[in-house]
């Protein structure tokens, strides 16, 4: 397996794979992937995570300030707050975001699974049934972009499983006066969401999970949560990973990705055009281009060289493409670029060949598909109706994106009668008796012994 790298647009890597037969393993081990240390940022959220279980209000009043560069008394955003930020808000940024809502609670109203009962002999019946968990802490990362949009995306698959408690945590800025960003407090605001607190990274996690307790403050504290969701970078993923099983958590999001794959009547100005929108995230995010062409791979290096010199963050993008993260795989054909994207899993995968919708068909593991040149990842972000909280890293491989699941559990509910249960005793006690449970047997036949 051989790295080129072109004298247009250096900075990306190219890796040629053609003629080359690779495993699932090898593919796993070679794929472009971000260079993260976890045990660093380990170390350090675990510290801050006893902190705030120790020291409450205080710790998080004092991490604000060490991080956020705040002043704080409290992390409570008064209700005023809220409605002034939405009086305020654009009123085109009010339209698109409430465009965004409307569309994402239609496509999560459709998703509500149904209870299912099955019956048996003599009356019996095991029924399954769909229960949204109580309390919900909704995170919504600040840093170098504001995201409205990812309050939309967490509270609406929330709101529409019904649940009835949410909480949602941004970081405090210090430009807004340690409030979070007025725009997330609008989103907040449009979708009902009432109790919002400025505190973002670990802490902002840690306090959705064990809570703070202030009883003597009459705006209270934090309630903990049962299900805390929302993508952030490094440190509030490894919280929510040290916290999983005290909460449930959707997904520990890592840099955000973009996988295209494209043949020769793709359109090299839109790939570049798709590829520096999720390099503009962060230095970290990755966007990988897999195509049999390599006439295209050019035009595309060509575009990028001549579309990133135009675009705002043009430094950011530039480190994100640079990175191992991000590289132009040549394939044999597109046989293979299915296998390769299957492989890598993307968050985002766009579909840029003869025949999408046929191709996206043949993809197994993707956070999201688009299909064809009018479905660029940007309309997932804000308004296909789709979630834009997705897995990452591979992880698509196992993993859903958001959605209303997300808030719901399965609780399972067993109705039987003495005769149905007769049905199945004799069978239900030579199973406990192989499995050397023999008090398992005798439960059943307790309810027997005395013809009840």
């Amino acid at each position: 397996m051989t790295t080129n790298e072109s004298t247009v647009f250096e900075q990306l890597a190219t890796l040629d794979w053609r003629g080359q037969e690779l495993s699932a393993a090898q593919l796993k081990l070679t794929l472009p992937r971000p260079e993260v240390n976890a045990q660093t940022a380990a170390d350090v959220v675990s510290q801050i995570i006893e902190r705030v279980r120790r020291e409450g209000m205080t710790a998080l009043v004092q991490l604000a300030a060490q991080f956020d560069k705040v002043e704080l008394e409290h992390t409570r955003v008064p209700a005023k707050e809220l409605e002034r930020a939405l009086e305020q808000l654009d009123p085109q940024v009010r339209a698109g975001l409430e465009e965004s809502i409307a569309r994402a609670r239609t496509f999560a109203a459709a998703q509500l699974p149904q209870d299912t009962t099955v019956d048996y002999p003599n009356g019996a019946s095991v029924t399954q049934r769909w229960v949204p968990v109580t309390r919900v802490g909704l995170y919504v990362p600040g840093g170098l972009a504001v995201y409205p949009s990812s309050v939309i995306m967490n509270a609406v698959p929330a709101q529409a499983a019904g649940v009835s408690s949410l909480a949602l945590v941004s970081p405090p800025q210090r430009e807004f006066g340690g409030l979070p960003h007025p725009t997330i407090l609008a989103a907040a605001q449009l979708l009902g969401i009432t109790e919002v607190h400025a505190v973002g990274g670990a802490q902002a996690i840690a306090a959705l999970a064990y809570g703070v307790n202030m009883p003597e403050d009459p705006r209270g504290g934090i309630d903990p949560v049962d299900v805390i969701s929302g993508p952030g970078n490094l440190f509030v993923a490894t919280a929510k990973r040290l916290v999983k099983g005290v909460v449930g958590i959707d997904a520990e999001a890592g840099p955000t990705e973009i996988a295209i794959l494209a043949d020769r009547t793709a359109r090299a100005d839109l790939i570049a055009a798709d590829m520096i929108s999720q390099a503009e995230h962060d230095e970290n995010a990755a966007a990988v281009l897999v195509t049999d062409d390599e006439q295209l791979a050019a035009a595309v290096r060509g575009e990028l060289e001549r579309q990133v010199a135009a675009t705002k963050h043009r430094e950011r993008v530039n480190v994100a493409l640079s990175g191992r993260q991000s590289a132009i795989i040549l394939v044999d054909d597109l046989a293979q670029g299915i296998e390769v994207c299957n492989a890598y899993a993307a968050e985002h995968l766009e579909i840029m060949t003869e025949n999408a919708s046929a191709v996206a068909a043949q993809i197994t593991a993707a956070g999201a598909i688009f299909v064809g040149d009018y479905a660029p990842v940007s309309l997932g972000d804000y308004c296909a109706g789709s979630n834009h909280v997705l897995p990452t890293s591979g992880t698509a491989l196992h993993a859903s994106g958001l959605n209303v699941n997300t808030f719901l559990k399965a609780v399972q509910v067993i109705n039987y009668g003495q005769d149905a249960l007769n049905d199945v005793a004799a069978h239900v006690v030579n199973l406990a008796n192989a499995e050397d449970l023999p008090a398992h047997g005798d439960a059943v036949k307790a309810r027997y012994s005395n013809n009840r």
